[in-house]
């Protein structure tokens, strides 16, 4: 099946609507082999490498490593409490919450392969930074507008941010957001 999705077949057409096809479908994409809109994850692309190679070859599947999401998770604004530009701006909620489904959500995203956890964590950092920014120009705190953590990861709310990094990463904009 990781074949045919490889190769771009249609599945839902090929194989109907059988139920153990529904349930090896289901188990792929529990397992992380295929995402939600039926491409292969990284993990799938190396499983099929693996079953494609000559040899002896070991499949070693990488752990994650904890340290880029604590990283991201870090920092992340606890509250949208915040000091910028002398101007001290008051905060009214938690903005990190549930760290174990961000955790999951934050590798799930990596999984997919389009982006890094450097690229997510730059891209909330400018996210956070233009926030603030504007709460020093306006004078009432805009970080109130930003999702917490987990919204944050659900609704893919750094792809613009990521976008706006790769198409016109200024000197000014990637000093300007570094902690």
């Amino acid at each position: 099946m990781l074949k045919l999705i490889e190769q771009k077949v249609d599945l839902d057409v090929l194989l109907g609507e059988s139920i153990k096809f529904q349930t090896v479908k289901h188990s792929l994409l529990r397992k992380g082999l295929i995402s939600e809109s039926d491409e292969l994850t990284l993990m799938g692309k190396e499983l099929l490498e693996f079953i494609d190679s000559v040899g002896s070859v070991k499949l070693v599947r990488k752990k994650a490593e904890s340290d880029l999401f604590e990283e991201w998770w870090k920092a992340y604004p606890g509250t949208n409490q915040f000091v910028h530009n002398n101007k001290t701006f008051v905060g009214t909620r938690a903005m990190r919450v549930k760290k174990e489904d961000c955790k999951i959500k934050f590798y799930a995203i990596l999984n997919e392969g389009e982006y890094t956890a450097t690229q997510l964590r730059e891209a909330m950092l400018l996210d956070v930074f233009m926030k603030k920014q504007e709460s020093a120009r306006k004078g009432e705190n805009q970080l109130t507008y930003m999702q917490n953590s987990l919204t944050y990861l659900n609704q893919r709310s750094y792809e613009p941010f990521i976008e706006l990094l790769t198409t016109k990463p200024t000197e000014e904009t990637k000093q300007s957001f570094d902690v």
